[in-house]
């Protein structure tokens, strides 16, 4: 009985201390304006529209050793006024050549000019390539419209993540 509770313990100890842990990540860049931008107005009221829209990003950080370089985002929303309600998709590139897909939902508030003001949304790692292939993650972004008013916009990102890992050899 002895020799099954302490097997039963080291098999337990062995998948906790080869369990993956969650890591800590900050991540930040610059958007560019969207390059296809989609607006069906609504009818109700002036400033409801749907929007579908889609650009690039160059993007800071490290995941995993590896460098962010720069991301591409496709998403759709919900314009009323100057405010908005946003879901897209984010794919986010390394220079390792491997690759994070994220998914967000955001909300915030726009210029009249059509231009983040300010927003803030949480993301999701939803998969990835190479050593990226199984991640997961979760966290938050804040984002401001660019200095230049240019339709752009800037954001930070913090949360946490876990690389899968290779089943131990047996």
């Amino acid at each position: 009985m002895k020799f099954k509770v302490l097997c039963g313990c080291a098999v337990f100890l062995f998948a906790v201390a080869t369990g993956s842990a969650q890591t800590k990540i900050t991540l930040s860049g610059k958007c560019d304006k969207p390059t296809i931008l989609q607006s069906v107005p609504v009818g109700d009221m002036d400033g409801h529209a749907f929007v579908l829209d889609q650009g690039k990003c160059a993007t800071m950080g490290e995941v995993g050793g590896a460098k962010s370089k720069e991301g591409m985002y496709s998403e759709r929303g919900e314009m009323r006024g100057t405010h908005a309600k946003v879901w897209g998709f984010f794919l986010e590139s390394y220079d390792s050549g491997d690759k994070i897909f994220y998914t967000y939902q955001s909300t915030g508030t726009m210029t009249t000019g059509g231009g983040v003001s300010k927003s803030t949304n949480s993301w999701q790692m939803v998969g990835g390539t190479g050593k990226m292939k199984g991640i997961k993650g979760s966290g938050t972004c804040e984002s401001t419209g660019n200095a230049n008013g240019d339709g752009g916009d800037e954001f930070t990102c913090t949360g946490t993540y876990t690389l899968a890992t290779a089943a131990p050899a047996m």
